[in-house]
C-alpha cells in the first residue's frame, strides 16, 4: 500500500474535522472583537454544520463528474478561502458567512478523501488504509477546544484560522503530485430536485438539532425547522424510488452490508458525538477544571484511538467483521456509561486509563465500520456509498449533541435541581446505553461478510478449497 495516499488525506481530513470544534473556546474572543455575543455567536458552528450537510450529498456526483482528485484539492482551497475570510472578518454577518464558506470545503473534503482512498487501494489493504483516517476523524473534536484555548489565550483567534493557510497549500500541492489521476465524466446529469429535497432534508435536520442544543435562536426556530427537515426527507425517499440516478441513491441499502455498516455506525456515533460535548462540561461545571485542563483530560481518549491503527488489521484478520464489531460496540458503550461514575475525587489516572481504552474501542470500530462500508459493493458505487455514509454522520453527530443537551435539560426540568454531577452521570447512562443499540443490525451481519477485506478465514477457504493429492 502507498502509506503517502492516506497520510495526505489524514492531514487534510483532520484540518477539517478539527476546525469545526476549535472555535467552541474561542468564542468568547471572537464575539468581543466583531461586537457581537458568545450565543449569537454560535451561528457560526451551526452555518458550518448546515453548509456540511447541504453540500454533502452533491459530493459524490461532483467526484464522478470532474475527477475525484481534482474535486479534492479544489475543496481543500475552498477550506482555505474560508478561512482567510474568517480571520479578517469584523461583523457576525461576515463570520457567519466565511464560516458557511469553509463548510462547503469541508463537505467535499470528508467523502471525496474517503472516496479517493477507497478508489486507489486494493480491497485487502482498506482496513489499514481506512485507519489513518479514522485518527483524525476522533481525536480532531477532541482536540479542537484545548487548542482553541490555547491559540486564543497565548495568540490571538485568528491564528485558528490562519494556520490553515500553510497547511491547506501544502497538501493542495502535495496531493496534486502523489493522488493518482481519477478522471471524471462518467455520472448521470445532476438530479436538481433530489438535490434540493437532500438539501433541505439534511440542513433542516443538522439546523434544527443544532438550534436545539446551542441555542443561538429561539427553540421554537430548531423545531420548526426540524420538522421542515423531517418532511423534505419523506419527500426525499419517494422521489429517490422514482428517479434513474438520484443525487443519494437509497438503492445501496439493497445491500445489507453496507445498509448495516450504516445504521449501526449511525447509532454509535450519536452516543460518540454526545461525549466531547459531555466530557469537557462535566470537568469543568462539577470537577471545577478550566477549559485548558479538562481538554488535556479529554485528549486521552486520542491516546487510545491512534494505539489503534497498529491493531486493526490484525484483529478483523482473526475475527471477522461482526465479531470485531460486536465487541467494539459492546465495550465502547460500556466505556461511555462508565464516564457517569466519575467525580472529582476520582484519581486522574483512572479517568485516564478509561479514556485511554475507549478512545482505542471507538477507533476500532469505526475503522472496521467505515471498511464494512465498501467491503461489498464495486466501484461504481462507491461515491454513493461515500455520500451517504457522511450525510449520515453528520445527522447522528448534531443528534448526539441534542441529546447530551435536552438530556441535562430533562434532569434539571425533572428534579429542579441545577445541572450538576448528577445530571452528568444520567446523560452519560443515557447516551452508553443509546450507543449500544448498535448491537441490534449488527447481530443480523453475516459472520463471512467483508471477508476479502478483513481476510477473515480465507486462509482455512482456500485450503478447503485446495485439490487433494491424486485428483
Amino acid at each position: 500500500m502507498n502509506r503517502a495516499i492516506p497520510l495526505i488525506l489524514a492531514v487534510a481530513l483532520f484540518m477539517e474535522q478539527m476546525d469545526s470544534t476549535v472555535i467552541a473556546t474561542s468564542l468568547p474572543a471572537i464575539a468581543a472583537d466583531i461586537g457581537t455575543s458568545p450565543i449569537t455567536l454560535k451561528l457560526a458552528l451551526t452555518s458550518y454544520f448546515v453548509a456540511l450537510a447541504i453540500f454533502i450529498p452533491v459530493s459524490g456526483w461532483m467526484a464522478d463528474r470532474f475527477g475525484a482528485k481534482r474535486v479534492f484539492r479544489i475543496a481543500i482551497g475552498v477550506f482555505v478561502v474560508g478561512s482567510i475570510f474568517c480571520a479578517f472578518a469584523n461583523s457576525l454577518e461576515a463570520f457567519v458567512g466565511s464560516r458557511f464558506l469553509q463548510g462547503m470545503g469541508g463537505a467535499m473534503m470528508t467523502p471525496v478523501g474517503r472516496l479517493v482512498l477507497v478508489r486507489a487501494t486494493r480491497r485487502d489493504q482498506l482496513v489499514s488504509a481506512m485507519a489513518w483516517l479514522t485518527v483524525p476523524a476522533l481525536i480532531g473534536p477532541l482536540i479542537g477546544p484545548p487548542v482553541g484555548g490555547f491559540i486564543t489565550t497565548y495568540f490571538t483567534w485568528h491564528w485558528i484560522f490562519l494556520i490553515n493557510v500553510p497547511i491547506g497549500v501544502i497538501g493542495i500541492f502535495v496531493a496534486g503530485r502523489v493522488l493518482p489521476e481519477m478522471p471524471g465524466g462518467i455520472a448521470a446529469p445532476i438530479d436538481w430536485r433530489g438535490f434540493v429535497l437532500a438539501a433541505i432534508a439534511a440542513a433542516g435536520i443538522v439546523f434544527g438539532l443544532s438550534v436545539v442544543s446551542l441555542p443561538a435562536l429561539p427553540p421554537i426556530v430548531g423545531v420548526a425547522t426540524l420538522i421542515v427537515g423531517i418532511f423534505a426527507s419523506v419527500l426525499y425517499v419517494r422521489h429517490s424510488r422514482a428517479t434513474l440516478s438520484p443525487i443519494l441513491d437509497l438503492r445501496l441499502f439493497n445491500n445489507p452490508v453496507p445498509r448495516i455498516a450504516i445504521l449501526s455506525g449511525s447509532i454509535f456515533r450519536i452516543g460518540v458525538g454526545a461525549t466531547p460535548f459531555l466530557l469537557p462540561l462535566m470537568f469543568q461545571l462539577a470537577f471545577g477544571l478550566d477549559a485548558f485542563q479538562s481538554g488535556l483530560l479529554t485528549f486521552a481518549s486520542a491516546i487510545g484511538a491512534i494505539s489503534l491503527k497498529f491493531v486493526a488489521t490484525t484483529a478483523l484478520r482473526a475475527f471477522g467483521f461482526r465479531t470485531v464489531l460486536l465487541i467494539a460496540v459492546g465495550g465502547g458503550a460500556s466505556l461511555i456509561a462508565i464516564n457517569g461514575f466519575f467525580t472529582p475525587s476520582t484519581p486522574y489516572a483512572v479517568i485516564i486509563g478509561t479514556l485511554i481504552v475507549a478512545g482505542f474501542l471507538r477507533s476500532l470500530f469505526f475503522t472496521s465500520n467505515n471498511a464494512l462500508v465498501f467491503a461489498e459493493i464495486d466501484d461504481s458505487q462507491a461515491s454513493q456509498a461515500t455520500a451517504i455514509a457522511a450525510v449520515s454522520q453528520q445527522i447522528s453527530i448534531a443528534l448526539g449533541v441534542a441529546a447530551a443537551g435536552m438530556l441535562l435539560e430533562a434532569h434539571h426540568l425533572w428534579t429542579g435541581e441545577p445541572i450538576g454531577l448528577e445530571a452528568f452521570s444520567f446523560a452519560f447512562f443515557a447516551v452508553g446505553g443509546l450507543a449500544a443499540l448498535a448491537i441490534l443490525p449488527i447481530l443480523s451481519l453475516s459472520r463471512t461478510a467483508g471477508r476479502t477485506v478483513s481476510g477473515h478465514g480465507l486462509a482455512k477457504l482456500k485450503d478447503d478449497q485446495a485439490p487433494l493429492a491424486g485428483d
